[in-house]
């Protein structure tokens, strides 16, 4: 019988902030990628089948299953009970560690129970089968594909069978086998081995010791802890660079074309993760995260992206994976994100928006990035007036986005702002003659007096979820009757089972077919604006709902599909975890703050 990826929802994530993998409740770790989170998977049955790289570790037989991560961080443990006892499988990927590396532990807790480890390596996305030979001492194997080499050492018996790498073993209770597997370039002696004991330690030491460093307090701790981990694991700890997912082209829609690679950076969410952070007392990660835009978009102000690599890397080639059948049949599977190279103006504002907060919180000099914004504001003024692909990166064509231009007005804003407080040097009264031309344009285009809503595009009829961001980044006060309108239009029209859509694809041009879930952040952002609003049951109520779509560890994805009762999209996502640690703040203090001071002139 063929092996087929299990639901979204039932995968966990490890990770060592340099590169990650999700195992199934199954017990098959269905995708890696080494040694970075962007690097070629190894193991690509995710968005394949199993024939383009997997590892099974299980019971040989019938087993049902429960999971935990172990104090609260990202050692995770996998508990299968059968008819002759009870055996727990302990995974994780030791930080700090020489190379990269997973550990798998079987530890028999009760009776006996048999086990298999069926092992397929398949580098370059699932295409590349490796040499594999047993290792000198008989410790293991070594598999070589061009420039990879792995190493998988076990005290188990291992053979080679149909192109794959098979153990089968029996433990009893109080017994335990480890499996360790490391990553190195081919040219290179093999990794050594590793001090599984040591390592264990280690690895939840540094986890323990990380969360417990966390200064959330409030009733939604549990779940704004999972978040924070999910954001540190998803760090590039070598740049401070924050992934926007693990994984990439697990679909929006299941069976559709909208699936993209999510490996990489951006820019959208740089504000949201520097106050997620910060509001859980992590400043050292926030401050890494800011320099890490800071270096990724210096240059030509002309030039920014939407995106980067974890590195700052701008060539981020698009292509489609032809072997690869998708996940569940949802077809292309990409690698790579051609909307790297689209125009979209609100980066604009959460760039400088993220500098000024950078700025206020005492991350860096008052000073410090301040000619690289006047470069990007000088540029700005120069190209705001122009259609853009919004925020949502659509493939339809430009138009004029009112959030777009609502960033703008906020990048605008945010340096009037600094030069004020900081005394910085700037054309104050020129900017803010283009602020409040921007504002008023908004006011007088994208918003629809029939609907009492501002609209997606200048002269749209359709809504966008963008729009509650309205009053968060304080272009209007909540209590204003067109944002009031806003939010009740994004009820009626944007709900699916009380989530929030991005957008009606069926009404937006966005260049592709079919639709997408509900997605997550926007979501949350809803909650936000119920708590902007004074409706505070109604928020608390829609929170714990989202939450409540987290899967058994608290983890999300970018979207939901209310029909199919199912996570999709990207998982686990980052956007949709930023976007539940503020709401989860502003829920606690019964207000949103604005991103940043407002000049009062405005």
């Amino acid at each position: 019988m063929s092996y087929s990826p299990l639901a979204i929802e039932d995968y966990a994530l490890i990770g060592d902030c340099a590169s990650c993998a999700l195992v199934g409740r199954n017990g098959s770790i269905d995708w890696l990628c080494w040694p970075r989170f962007d690097s070629a998977a190894c193991m690509a049955a995710l968005v394949g089948t199993e024939d383009n790289g997997r590892w099974l570790l299980a019971p040989a037989g019938p087993a049902s299953s429960t999971r935990s991560y172990r104090d609260s961080g990202l050692v995770l443990e996998t508990i299968f009970d059968t008819d002759g006892g009870q055996v727990a499988v302990i995974d994780f990927m030791p930080v700090d560690a020489p190379a990269p590396t997973i550990v798998r532990i079987v530890e028999g807790r009760s009776g006996q129970v048999d086990m298999t480890s069926e092992l397929k390596l398949r580098f370059d996305y699932g295409a590349s089968v490796p040499w594999v030979t047993r290792m000198a001492d008989q410790s293991g194997t070594t598999s070589i594909a061009g420039p990879a080499l792995v190493v998988l050492r076990t005290e188990a018996p291992l053979e080679g069978e149909d192109m794959r790498t098979v153990s089968r073993f029996s433990v009893a209770e109080g017994q335990r086998i480890s499996f360790v597997m490391s990553y190195g370039p081919s040219h290179r002696e093999a990794p050594e081995p590793v001090d599984v004991d040591a390592a264990l330690q280690h690895t939840q030491s540094f986890w323990e010791n990380w969360a417990a460093r966390c200064a959330y307090e409030g009733p939604h701790k549990k779940a704004v802890l999972r978040s924070l981990v999910t954001l540190k694991a998803l760090t590039y700890a070598e740049t401070g660079g924050i992934v926007a997912a693990a994984t990439t082209s697990l679909p929006e829609q299941i069976g559709g074309p909208r699936n993209w690679d999510y490996r990489f950076c951006w820019l959208r969410d740089a504000t949201l993760t520097l106050m997620a952070m910060m509001s859980g007392g992590y400043y050292d990660e926030a401050r890494r995260w800011r320099d890490w835009l800071h270096r990724s978009i210096a240059g030509s102000p002309g030039q920014l992206q939407i995106m980067y690599g974890i590195a700052g890397e701008r060539q981020l080639m698009e292509w489609e994976v032809p072997w690869l059948a998708g996940y569940e049949g949802s077809l292309p599977v990409r690698v790579g994100n051609a909307a790297a190279g689209q125009l979209q103006l609100d980066v604009y504002g959460e760039v400088i928006s993220a500098l000024h907060l950078a700025r206020r919180e005492n991350l860096r000099e008052a000073n410090y990035g301040w000619s690289l914004q006047v470069g990007l504001l000088e540029h700005l003024e120069t190209i705001w007036e122009e259609p853009d692909e919004g925020m949502w990166e659509v493939r339809g064509g430009r138009k004029q986005f009112t959030v777009s231009k609502a960033f703008c007005w906020m990048a605008f804003d945010r340096s009037i702002s600094d030069i004020q407080d900081y005394g910085l040097p700037g054309p104050l009264e020129r900017w803010r003659g283009v602020r409040d031309k921007i504002h008023a344009m908004i006011c007088e285009q994208g918003f629809n007096r029939e609907k009492n809503s501002f609209t997606q595009a200048f002269g749209s009829n359709s809504l966008d979820a963008g729009l509650l961001l309205l009053p968060v980044i304080g272009f209007l006060p909540p209590e204003d009757p067109r944002i009031v309108g806003t939010v009740e239009a994004v009820e009626r029209e944007l709900l699916v089972d009380g989530f929030v859509l991005r957008y009606r694809t069926d009404e937006t041009a966005d260049g592709l077919s079919g639709g997408e879930g509900a997605f997550l952040a926007c979501s949350f952002w809803l909650v936000d604006s119920y708590v902007l609003l004074g409706r505070y049951a109604e928020a608390e109520a829609l929170f714990e709902r989202l939450c409540g779509l987290s899967n058994d560890l608290g983890l999300l994805a970018e979207e939901y599909d209310p029909h199919l009762r199912r996570q999709v999209g990207n998982f686990p996502q980052a956007f949709s975890h930023v976007a539940l640690v503020s709401a989860a703040v502003h829920l606690r203090d019964r207000t949103v703050p604005v991103r940043g001071e407002l000049d009062q002139a405005a």
